[in-house]
């Protein structure tokens, strides 16, 4: 009776999908063991760097008067900020060559450059999101939090980032994959758009002109949504999953041809 399962379309998706799952785990332990190495202090600093940034702002602004604004603590809010631009900019940045740094893997048969993409962005978001869980649980130990209001809230935001981020890299791996001078106009590119992120001030504390042109933005709807999940009725947070969703299928519709595009070429040339 399992064989005949097998057998149908059905089965032979399911075989599919599990075999892709195999893939991408395996990439995924192995981008975590070149990128973390197999000391056990590799893993220790993804956790401790949120920490010691949070840390060194908290004592720079209890000492100066400055640790509250807008009645929104500034250790939070930088927690917060921090941990979601470090995500972005890391996805961006991972995916300039993606192709050619992981040609020798694409030999493999059953390995694509989007299984590639997909394993480091699935790594980079969980690593990401444990290691802003840790900081948090520390901070809140020691009160310079408070309690999350509504923590799916939060989780929904950085899934949309992780999708959003993801769907833009695939843009930029094909692009600097087609056209060799494009890797030299990404960095500049995220620095230009750092006021866009919504990373160094909140919607509210805006002038009503500026909101509606800052909510034009994807990102500042993702960190939105990522402080009304974890700050509540401290703040009156406005976003819109739909725009920001539309933008990733937008995003995905103009990648994915791109990359296949790309690694045609790649393979071929």
């Amino acid at each position: 009776m399992s064989e005949r399962f097998i057998d149908t379309p059905r089965g032979r998706m399911g075989e599919s999908l599990l075999l892709q799952g195999r893939v991408i785990r395996a990439l995924m332990l192995r981008q975590a063991l070149s990128r973390f190495g197999h000391d056990n202090l590799g893993v220790f600093w993804i956790f401790a760097e949120p920490l010691l940034l949070a840390g060194a702002v908290m004592l720079m602004w209890t000492v100066a008067g400055l640790n509250k604004g807008h009645g929104v603590g500034i250790v939070p809010f930088v927690l917060a900020s921090y941990s979601l631009l470090t995500l972005w900019r890391g996805t961006c940045s991972a995916s300039i060559r993606a192709l050619r740094a992981n040609a020798d893997l694409l030999y493999h048969r059953n390995l694509r450059l989007l299984d590639i993409l997909i394993a480091r962005i699935a790594l980079d978001s969980l690593s990401g999101f444990a290691a802003f869980t840790v900081a948090y649980i520390v901070l809140n130990l020691f009160g310079a939090v408070r309690d999350v209001d509504d923590a799916l809230v939060m989780a929904g935001g950085w899934l949309l980032l992780t999708w959003f981020g993801w769907s833009f890299g695939l843009i930029v791996s094909a692009l600097t994959e087609l056209f060799e001078p494009a890797e030299h106009f990404v960095p500049p590119f995220l620095y230009i758009t750092l006021p866009m992120t919504g990373a160094f001030y909140m919607v509210l504390w805006m002038p009503p002109s500026v909101q509606e042109v800052v909510m034009w933005s994807p990102i500042v709807h993702i960190f939105e949504m990522f402080r009304g999940g974890m700050f509540g009725q401290q703040y009156a947070a406005d976003w819109s999953v739909m725009y920001v969703a539309g933008w990733c299928v937008a995003q995905m519709a103009i990648g994915l041809p791109l990359l296949r595009l790309a690694q045609h070429r790649y393979t071929t040339g």
